[in-house]
């Protein structure tokens, strides 16, 4: 049921826009989610076999190499690479992995416009060609890791909310960034409140009064609102072979080393 918030709320003035926008990070917790509820089986079955590998094979060296640019371990660099492989082949089998199947996976439906799933699909496709690569992916899920720098948070949390992809978060990409969380949360955000606080937002963040929020006026806003940060740090990544202890024992990696 959709719940409305009007003016007369006794809640309506203690919402900011930090708090409201911390959700914007939701889909890259169902990526973990997805993979704690429904790769096991996937590991659990690779476990007595080798794996298949039809599309760009990875080297045991690919495996060392990533782990040893981001914070994940060899083991949890190819448990990655498990359920990259699940998700990629879901409508395409082609060792990539397309919108349509991110959407497939999060939202059981391949149809249908979401803000924040485009936010993150976007973010991921470092290099803009329409697709996610098993690099990609394991760097930007490393931006969620316990261990990645505070400064690695913001900066992609500012890529999240630059909607236009202009160096600058504009109040028209806060208020659609607003627009989609009171959707995908069932609440109905009355213009006037909308209005009340982009133009709160901005007298806080807009330091320089220019109109719109730059990099480092994002940075010293975040500082001050760390909330905003709240679901950049993702626990289940610190280890994620402790979710299948016996993962680590039969993989690609363990084999080729021995």
């Amino acid at each position: 049921m959709e719940r409305r918030i009007t003016a007369a709320s006794s809640s309506w003035n203690s919402f900011t826009f930090a708090e409201l926008l911390c959700t914007a990070c939701v889909p890259i917790i169902a990526i973990i989610d997805y993979f704690t509820r429904e790769v096991a089986g996937c590991l659990e079955y690779a476990c007595g076999r080798r794996h298949s590998r039809t599309h760009a094979p990875l080297q045991f060296e690919d495996f060392r190499r990533i782990a040893a640019e981001t914070n994940f371990s060899v083991n949890e660099v190819e448990a990655l690479h498990e359920l990259f492989k699940k998700l990629s082949r879901s409508i395409i089998d082609d060792g990539l992995i397309h919108k349509e199947e991110l959407q497939l996976a999060l939202l059981k439906t391949a149809f249908g416009d979401n803000l924040f799933l485009d936010r993150v699909f976007d973010v991921f496709d470092e290099k803009r060609n329409g697709v996610i690569e098993f690099e990609e992916f394991v760097y930007a899920l490393n931006i969620f890791h316990p261990k990645a720098s505070m400064e690695e948070k913001i900066n992609f949390s500012f890529r999240l909310y630059d909607l236009r992809q202009t160096g600058f978060i504009e109040p028209e990409e806060v208020k659609q960034m607003l627009v989609a969380i009171s959707l995908e949360s069932n609440i109905k955000l009355p213009d006037e409140f909308l209005e009340i606080i982009i133009e709160r937002t901005f007298a806080e963040a807009d330091i320089d009064g220019d109109g719109k929020i730059n990099k480092s006026e994002w940075r010293e806003f975040v500082s001050r609102h760390p909330t905003l940060l709240r679901n950049m740090t993702l626990p289940p990544l610190t280890n994620l072979t402790t979710v299948f202890p016996s993962f680590i024992f039969n993989t690609e990696v363990e084999d080729q080393v021995g």
